[in-house]
C-alpha cells in the first residue's frame, strides 16, 4: 500500500493549517506546528495527523467548505484507502518512519466547517474500534514518529509494516 504527500500543512495553534513545500518532523510533530489544546490532540502518540485528500473530497462533496489543511491535518495524503489503515502500521515518508496510534476524533473546533461535519467523519462503529464502518479513518489518523527527518511535498508514503 503506497500513496503520495499532496501537502505539509503546519500553524502556531488550532484550525486551519496552512501549506509548506517541506518540513522537518520530530519525535513531537512538524517543526513550526503547534495545537490549540494540546491535552487531546499532540504529543508523541498524535506528533502526526493524516488525513485522505479523498476523504476532503467526499466531505466538499457533500456541501462542507473545506481544502487541504481545514481539519487540521498535518498531512494530506492521496491514494491510500483510509479504510485499510490500522494502528500499529508503519509507513515511510521521505526520511520518516511513523506509526499509526489511533483514530482522529471529531473536536469542537470543525464546527466552523459545520456542526455536522463531526457525523460525517466518525460514527459509534468507527468509535469502538469497528473498521467496517463506513466512516472509519474519514478524519484521519494519528502516528508517533519513530525516525526523525524531514518530509516534503510529492514524497511516497509507504507501508513498511503491519504489527498486531
Amino acid at each position: 500500500m503506497s500513496g503520495t504527500v499532496l501537502q505539509i500543512n503546519i500553524s502556531p495553534g488550532g484550525l486551519p493549517k496552512r501549506p509548506v513545500d517541506r518540513a522537518r518532523v520530530t519525535p513531537f510533530g512538524i517543526e513550526g506546528d503547534s495545537c490549540a489544546h494540546p491535552a487531546v490532540h499532540g504529543g508523541p502518540r498524535k506528533a502526526i495527523l493524516l488525513v485522505a485528500s479523498e476523504m476532503v473530497a467526499e466531505l466538499i462533496e457533500a456541501g462542507y467548505p473545506l481544502y487541504y489543511g481545514a481539519l487540521g491535518e498535518n498531512i494530506t495524503m492521496s491514494g491510500i484507502d483510509p479504510k485499510w489503515m490500522r494502528a500499529g502500521q508503519r509507513y515511510r515518508i521521505g526520511q520518516v518512519l511513523i506509526e499509526l496510534t489511533t483514530l482522529r476524533g471529531p473536536c469542537d473546533a470543525l464546527n466552523v466547517f459545520g456542526k455536522s461535519l463531526r457525523f460525517e467523519i466518525t460514527d459509534a462503529a468507527a468509535k469502538a474500534g469497528d473498521f467496517h464502518s463506513p466512516k472509519w479513518a474519514r478524519g484521519g489518523f494519528y502516528a508517533a514518529v519513530l525516525e526523525t527527518g524531514e518530509i516534503c511535498t510529492g514524497d511516497p508514503i509507504t507501508l513498511i509494516e503491519q504489527l498486531a
